[in-house]
């Protein structure tokens, strides 16, 4: 797949590492449709990046609302050939802490975001790729999904969180071979310590404490190198069925 011929549906796509491919896929002369629920955010990027790029408001685990976004990619730009999964919410509860029991909604809300939010846009996505016109291999798409290092290596109130990010690597293979029919490809990248949002709200010495956890290089990830990451899946047309971790060798420790 050319650059320019990228048209990617982006979940989370407004800010961190959505925005940062949002905006690497748009400089490549490709295109991208924002899905967020960060109107304000969503808007203010179609301004400054262009007519190459759109937003809608799309709750990733509303099924109406990925149905008609994905309608209206298609509306636009006349196909979709390209998802990446971003969008994701965060949490750090002890099952058992001085605030008593982990509540039961939050875990659940961290699974329905996180896991069926993505699993709802793998579905929907893909019945839309399968009757893309496919190029010499084959293909007919490319889905990428966001997992993290907290899958293998979850922390000590990541229970929700690694639940969830587990949940998105281990479905991959399965469903890489289900779609392998069609002609779409199904990878997973799951980042490590990554400067996003997230931790826009620690302090410096906090970040630099959690940046020499590290091997290397001795510092936070930054968001275009998960944005150069999806690039080269996508022009890899090998590549299927993995999780890539996107970590500078980092083994999370408990705590």
């Amino acid at each position: 797949m050319r650059k320019h011929e990228v048209v990617a549906v982006v979940t989370g796509g407004a800010s961190g590492l959505g925005e940062a491919t949002v905006r690497h896929i748009v400089e490549q002369g490709g295109k991208s449709i924002i899905f967020d629920v960060n109107d304000e955010r969503g808007q203010a990027l179609v301004e400054e990046l262009g007519e190459n790029v759109i937003y809608v408001r799309v709750d990733v685990t509303k099924e109406e609302d990925v149905a008609t976004g994905l309608e209206q990619a298609i509306d636009a730009f006349g196909h979709i050939n390209v998802a990446v999964n971003c969008a994701g919410i965060a949490d750090a509860s002890k099952v058992i802490s001085k605030r008593g029991i982990h509540a039961l909604s939050l875990f659940e809300k961290i699974i329905t975001v996180n896991l069926i939010g993505t699993f709802n846009v793998i579905r929907l996505v893909a019945e839309k790729m399968q009757r893309n016109e496919p190029n010499e291999d084959g293909q007919r798409g490319v889905i990428i999904n966001t997992a993290s290092v907290a899958a293998f290596d979850g922390q000590i109130g990541q229970a929700a969180y690694s639940a969830s990010k587990g949940g998105v690597a281990a479905m991959t293979l399965p469903i890489a071979r289900e779609l392998a029919e069609f002609g779409v490809r199904v990878m997973t990248i799951a980042p490590g310590l990554v400067e996003t949002p997230m931790f826009a709200s620690l302090p410096e010495p906090a970040k630099t404490a959690l940046a020499q956890m590290t091997p290397f290089p001795k510092r936070l990830g930054k968001p275009s190198e998960y944005a150069l990451l999806v690039e080269s899946i996508i022009q890899n047309g090998l590549l299927n069925g993995e999780v890539i971790r996107l970590d500078g060798a980092i083994r999370m420790q408990p705590k």
